[in-house]
């Protein structure tokens, strides 16, 4: 996978652990809707197929939903955190929040923001969509 890198990520307590193939240089999403905001989720999207749950991951996962319930946001039965998570707006791809991998491989980060709370407005006048596919 050329320009992919690695990265390795999880949650605080380290029971959730995570690999995700993405480029060292992400642009990542700033959404304002009632729980990013409240979270201050900051996330890259990677196609579903480049992102690996380690075994023994999955038992300490907890699902919340809302609103529509298409969104899964997982979070650590044990610390808490929402480490990555299945967005309505790209239901084949992953969201990874960026806080949350581990130190060493990411160069550059650019923060986009995202109008959540406008939700349809948003996607249909954004290019989010194409995050998920295999040539970004």
């Amino acid at each position: 996978m050329e320009g992919l890198v690695t990265h390795k990520g999880g949650c605080h307590c380290g029971r959730v652990r995570w690999e995700v193939d993405a480029p060292a240089s992400v642009v990542v999403l700033e959404c304002n809707c009632s729980n990013c905001a409240m979270r201050r989720s900051t996330s890259f999207i990677v196609p579903e197929a480049r992102f690996r749950l380690q075994p023994g991951s999955e038992e300490w996962l907890s699902l919340y939903t809302f609103g529509t319930h298409q969104a899964k946001h997982l979070f650590c039965k044990v610390c808490g955190i929402c480490s990555y998570y299945k967005p309505r707006s790209i239901p084949d791809g992953v969201s990874v929040t960026v806080h949350c991998v581990d130190p060493g491989t990411l160069r550059d980060v650019q923060v986009k923001c995202f109008d959540g709370k406008n939700w349809e407005a948003s996607l249909a006048a954004s290019d989010i969509s194409k995050l998920s596919k295999e040539e970004n």
